[in-house]
């Protein structure tokens, strides 16, 4: 053994750290499906959302995210791992209080966390598309990772938290990751309000290339999401990334499906969309449960998140692309699902559902922890996102927001048309009397914003 190794299972750990580069591509894997969906206008101010959380997440995650998620504590986990200082967690053999079966070292559950933590916050940029004024949205996830990503962490993937003392079973963040962005993309749809023109107004999304694109690396790098929450090359990994793959595959045809019943066509939207769904809804259960519970899973996943789409219309509620439908209705699918499908047999860690004779115990530590977080996701980022109108503005104005976010937030445009009378770097700003397109220079337009 190679004493700079510590006493590390040296397997597990190039799992790891390959499983936190896969989990890092499903971020432009998110940019550009959110990109693809926006209209032409907005696919840069989506794209940048993105990767701006990249950057002030994982810095904010070395500062005080990680103490606060797997800090000791039954609440919160304090502050003691701040900075990742303490000398222990770059030492060779330094091991996590409270987790005595890791095997990897410090830095590399740090890492693989700290994608995870990224991907969040993310996740709920989808519902305020095409309306949220940068500076405040860079403010508000920095709060937002602090005050309401790791908290939830903590009470559910710390083995000292009060969920995971309860006996709740979240495998990859069906309640962390998924419920809560998609609780807190509801309340920041509800605290931005809707687009102007929506919804009489068709906006259509303007690139579905770029949203299959999109797909195909979220789900390429849901295998890293799944498969590294093992922690460990072995069996429970293998059997996740598996269960990952059948779930997706079964929602997809679901969602395909009941589009073909409800509108007589299946669209490559409903396609990405299901897959998603399917990725969603078996994130919490993808280590506990078997491949035909996997497929169970992912049709329920793939036919009640294609149906809850058009609660929005109800509610009156511009969720832009559908985040509160697929993310928390499919958290919420997964998270339940634990408490019926998950066996002993798949991963003695974890407990048997009520289709395995285990009684009503789990299902009421799912129930119990899926209503604390929705609730708390709502409430704090309801709080947030008004201390953030306060103080910043969350709302791009009425003349941003017709010109779009790439060029008033951004300065740039995604692509150089040229029309008849326009050349590349050149916008359409109306018609003449003749009802030619009247074109004027990028530069231009973002100089009327930036002075109006």
């Amino acid at each position: 053994m190679n004493p700079g190794q510590g006493s590390w299972d040296v397997g597990a750990t190039a799992w790891v750290l390959t499983c936190t580069a896969l989990v890092l591509v499903m971020i432009p894997g998110v940019a550009f499906f959110y990109g693809g969906l926006v209209r032409q206008k907005n696919v840069l101010g989506m794209i940048m959302q993105s990767f701006a959380a990249m950057g002030v997440v994982s810095l904010l995650w070395v500062a005080v995210g990680f103490s606060v998620a797997f800090g000791s504590g039954r609440w919160l986990g304090g502050f003691g791992l701040a900075g990742l200082a303490e000398p222990w967690i770059t030492s060779p053999a330094g091991r996590l209080p409270g987790f005595p079966h890791l095997d990897v070292p410090v830095l590399a559950f740090v890492a693989f966390q700290m994608m995870v933590a990224i991907v969040t916050p993310v996740l709920a940029t989808g519902a305020t598309a095409e309306r949220w004024r940068f500076g405040a949205y860079v403010v508000f996830v920095a709060l937002w990772t602090v005050l309401g990503y790791a908290p939830v962490a903590h009470w559910v993937f710390a083995p000292n938290g009060w969920a995971h003392r309860l006996g709740v079973l979240d495998f990859a963040g069906g309640t962390v990751v998924h419920a809560n962005a998609g609780a807190a993309a509801l309340a920041m749809a509800w605290v931005l309000g809707r687009r102007r023109g929506w919804p009489q107004e068709q906006q259509r999304p303007h690139n579905l290339p770029l949203v299959m694109i999109g797909t195909a690396l979220l789900w390429f790098g849901w295998f890293g999401l799944t498969g590294g929450s093992a922690l460990a090359a072995n069996g429970v990994a293998a059997t996740a990334v598996v269960n990952t793959q059948v779930a997706a595959a079964a929602a997809l045809l679901a969602w395909v499906g009941i589009e073909r019943l409800r509108f007589g066509k299946g669209t490559t939207l409903g396609a990405a969309s299901g897959a998603i769904a399917g990725l969603v809804a078996v994130t919490p259960a993808a280590g506990y449960v078997t491949p035909l519970g996997a497929i169970a899973i992912g049709l329920l996943g793939g036919t009640i998140c294609q149906l809850a789409v058009g609660l929005k219309s109800w509610f009156n509620l511009d969720d832009s692309l559908d985040v509160v439908a697929v993310h928390l209705g499919g958290g919420v699918v997964g998270t339940l699902a634990v408490g019926l499908f998950a066996t002993t047999m798949v991963n003695p860690d974890g407990g048997d559902g009520l289709f395995y004779g285990g009684g009503y115990r789990l299902m009421g530590a799912q129930f119990v922890t899926l209503c604390a977080v929705v609730a708390y996701s709502l409430v704090l980022t309801g709080l947030l996102g008004s201390l953030t109108n306060r103080l910043l503005g969350n709302r791009v104005g009425p003349r941003e927001e017709a010109v779009g976010l790439d060029l008033s937030q951004h300065g740039e445009s995604a692509y150089e048309i040229t029309s008849e009378r326009g050349q590349a770097g050149e916008i359409t700003a109306g018609r003449d009397r003749a009802g030619a397109p009247v074109p004027v220079p990028v530069a231009s337009a973002v100089a009327r914003i930036r002075h109006r």
